[in-house]
This record gives structure tokens, C-alpha cells and sequence, in this order.
């Protein structure tokens, strides 16, 4: 029990200076839109972010509403008559575009995890394929996700034409922006962890006379675990700042643009809109970080493994 209260009294403690450090930094730098915001003025604004979208939450079932009573008319005065659903077009609301942000980098991490873990698998059973692919990491991992941005734009308005799209093509920028930098933690980790499976194991699947797919699902996946779920963690960190910047950029709806549209507005409150932007941004890394150490803590074999 003496444990459990030092796992959150910490963290609270923590939490506390931190405020108390922020309240009076804050106080103590004038911009040229006021005093930077504190704690108190942040949490003011998000209760305004609230009251906000459930304000437009209700313009948008009232716009259906009406909808349905219309075409409900409609149909009684001709039966076979065809009726359309509109789509409310309001103003999204800071919560409508966190939900895009966090269905873009889930999307574009999704897309990442399928292509990386194959290859780095296959680099690290073979030396040759990974002494042929490891200059092609080396020169485009370091490149900023900025300088891709441009190039999936077009790209993706050059080759993803149709007239009834099931993807927005902004949406698409910004999710294959991400797959790109999401792509080389999880592929070097992975090669890095199947390289580097037990011997004794692998001599086991040499005795018993294993078939490939059969040694590959059964010795290396379990055994390389823990480096695949390392580099999914810092692939997934990885996408969520680049979108934040991509959506900044090219704005493409999602916290990123919310961001930069605050700035632009250029309003008293916006200093402390974006700090509430921020402080979501941190959380939500914070809670996928979490989301991908229950999932590992799931497929592991060794369920007594420490996992942080």
C-alpha cells in the first residue's frame, strides 16, 4: 500500500511545483497579446473550448432535425420521392479536430508498422538484404518530414483522383507524411532484435527442423518482441510531432492547424487557447505511449517482463 501512495504522491508533487513554477514564469512575461498564460487562465479557456463544442454539437442535431422533418414532409406528399442527407458544414470545434489529428497519425502509424516490421524482419535474418537496404535508412531517416510534405502533396493530388474519394486528400498528406517518419524506428529496431535472437533458440529451430514461416512465427517474433514494441513507441512519438508540424504547415485540419489559426487570430485568449492545445498534445503522446505498452504487455510471452 506504502508503494502505491509513492507511485502518485510523486508524480503529484511533481505536477504541483510545476504549476506553482508556471503560475510565476507566467506572470512575470508581457507579449504583445498580454500576460502569458498561467494555469488558472488555461483551464478557463478549455472550459471555453468545452462550452464551445457542445454549443455547435447542438446547432448540428438541430440542422439534422430539421433535415428529417423536411424530407419526413417531403415523403408524405410524394412517396417514391428521392430524399438527401446533407452534411453539417459548422465550424469544427477543437475537439473535432484532435479526433482528426489522433485518426491521421493512427492511420499513418498503421501504414508504417505494416511495411517496417516485414522488412526489418528480413533484414535481420539476412545480412545481405540488410547490408543492401541499410544505405537507403541511412541517407532518408534523417530527413525532415517538411521536406516530404511538399513532394506526398503532390504526389498524392497527382495520383489519387476519384470522383467519390473515401479519403479527403488533405487527410492523406498529413497521414503519409507521418508514415514516412514512422517508418525507420520501428524497421531498425526490429532488424536490431531479430539479429540479435538467442542463439540457443535458434539452434533449437535448426534441430527440430522448423519451416521458415513456421521459425519465423514461432522462435523470432516472440523472442524480438521487445525491439519491435521499442520501435513502435518511438515510431508513434515520432508521428505525433511531425503531424503537429505537417498540419501547421500545409493546414490540414487537426491540432496543428488549430494552433497556427490561434496565432493568426492574434486574440487576447489565444496564448492561452494554444497552451490548452499543448498541454492535450503532451497528454495524448503521453496516453498512445500507454496504449502501445498494454498491447505489448499483451502479445509478450513474458507477462512478468518490466515494461516503462
Amino acid at each position: 500500500m506504502s508503494i502505491d501512495i509513492k507511485s502518485l504522491l510523486y508524480p503529484l508533487l511533481g505536477l504541483f511545483f510545476f504549476c506553482l513554477l508556471w503560475a510565476y514564469t507566467a506572470s512575470q512575461i508581457d507579449t504583445s497579446l498580454g500576460t502569458f498564460p498561467g494555469p488558472a487562465q488555461v483551464y478557463a479557456q478549455a472550459a471555453v473550448l468545452v462550452e464551445e463544442h457542445q454549443v455547435e454539437k447542438q446547432k448540428a442535431e438541430a440542422f439534422y432535425q430539421r433535415q428529417e422533418v423536411r424530407n419526413a414532409k417531403k415523403l408524405e406528399k410524394k412517396p417514391d420521392a428521392k430524399i438527401k442527407i446533407r452534411k453539417y458544414t459548422g465550424k469544427e470545434t477543437f475537439f473535432d479536430q484532435v479526433l482528426t489529428s489522433l485518426k491521421t497519425v493512427m492511420f499513418g502509424f498503421l501504414i508504417a508498422s505494416l511495411i517496417a516490421i516485414p522488412i526489418g524482419i528480413v533484414c535481420g535474418l539476412s545480412d545481405g538484404v540488410y547490408k543492401a537496404i541499410n544505405p537507403l535508412i541511412q541517407i532518408f531517416k534523417p530527413v525532415s518530414p517538411l521536406a516530404w510534405l511538399p513532394l506526398i502533396t503532390m504526389v498524392v493530388s497527382a495520383v489519387y483522383v476519384s470522383e467519390d474519394p473515401w479519403f479527403e486528400k488533405a487527410f492523406l498528406n498529413s497521414a503519409f507524411t507521418v508514415a514516412l517518419c514512422c517508418l525507420w524506428p520501428t524497421l531498425i529496431n526490429t532488424a536490431v532484435g531479430v539479429a540479435n535472437v538467442d542463439k540457443d533458440l535458434l539452434n533449437v529451430s535448426r534441430v527440430i527442423k522448423l519451416p521458415a514461416l513456421m521459425h519465423v512465427r514461432k522462435i523470432i517474433l516472440p523472442a524480438s518482441i521487445p525491439m519491435i514494441f521499442t520501435g513502435l513507441r518511438l515510431s508513434l512519438a515520432t508521428g505525433w510531432m511531425v503531424l503537429i508540424a505537417a498540419e501547421m504547415l500545409s493546414q490540414n485540419p487537426g491540432l496543428g492547424k488549430f494552433v497556427w489559426d490561434e496565432f493568426q487570430n492574434g486574440s487576447s485568449d489565444s496564448l492561452s487557447r494554444i497552451m490548452v492545445a499543448v498541454v492535450v498534445i503532451g497528454l495524448l503522446g503521453f496516453a498512445l505511449d500507454r496504449l502501445i505498452l498494454l498491447v505489448q504487455r499483451y502479445v509478450s510471452w513474458d507477462k512478468l517482463a518490466v515494461l516503462r
